[in-house]
């Protein structure tokens, strides 16, 4: 079963006392291709770094919106230039912690959005308590290849998302007990999702309170399975395959 892991950040300190380890361990399970996201500058030089050391690990570089403050367009264009950088992001605007004004997030934002487009590189969208406000700065500026990271919005939302032939990508949030996202999962067309962890964060049940990593994908993959009324390895390659043509169509 190929698996792909289009959402994580295994250069955290999470993973220091045993980062080459696991990586041995998700390469050999099964996991093919991960894409590790920057947030900011020191972590989107730290993914490229990591990616520089395997060959599977692709890279997004951004300024998540709690880091919105620091944003330096001209760091973004350095890195953007790298191999093995295939995205920008996770960008966007969380209005429910407002780590940064939320002025300040709309611009960075917007000009994030601006410079992918400029670059032709996808966006992976961070949206928290801000659906509406980042469908209107998505709109204005209209990038064609967009997922939202560990979608959050309801089903009215997700219709919105896919008529613009965007993406979806679900995490082990889908799992917990009070999930809403059942019904999302069910309508998302078979070719506009993908599955992630966010590791180390939102841990999918039974490992739930643990540190999250692409190891626990299986039980993402194995929720969406039984919510879809399909196998597992059916979900598996459809996401696999979603995701090869969203973030490495160009280079294989």
């Amino acid at each position: 079963m190929k698996i792909f892991e289009t959402h994580a950040h295994l250069d955290f300190s999470n993973f220091n006392n045993d980062r080459k380890d696991i990586l041995k361990q998700f390469f050999s399970s099964g996991i093919e291709y991960i894409i590790n996201v920057g947030i900011d500058e020191e972590t989107s030089k730290a993914s490229i770094d990591l990616a520089e050391k395997y060959e599977r690990i692709f890279v997004s570089v951004g300024y998540h919106p709690h880091d919105a403050k620091k944003f330096d367009k001209n760091v973004i264009l350095q890195l953007s230039q790298h191999r093995k950088v295939v995205a920008i992001g996770e960008i966007g605007l969380d209005f429910y912690r407002n780590l940064s004004p939320q002025d300040v997030q709309r611009k960075v934002f917007e000009e994030q959005i601006i410079l992918a487009n400029e670059l032709n590189l996808p966006i992976i969208i961070h949206d928290r308590d801000a659906h509406e406000e980042c469908l209107q700065i998505l709109e204005r500026n209209n990038p064609q290849k967009v997922v939202f990271h560990c979608f959050s919005g309801d089903e009215i939302f997700a219709e919105k998302i896919i008529q613009k032939g965007w993406f979806i990508s679900f995490t082990g949030t889908i799992t917990y007990k009070n999930n809403k996202q059942e019904n999302v999962v069910r309508m998302v067309p078979l070719d506009k999702f993908f599955v992630e962890t966010d590791s180390p964060f939102l841990s999918p049940v039974p490992q739930r309170g643990k540190r999250n990593s692409p190891l626990n994908l299986r039980y993402i993959i194995e929720k969406m399975a039984e919510i879809r009324g399909l196998s597992p390895k059916q979900i598996a390659q459809i996401s696999y395959e979603n995701a090869v043509k969203f973030f490495l169509k160009d280079r294989m």
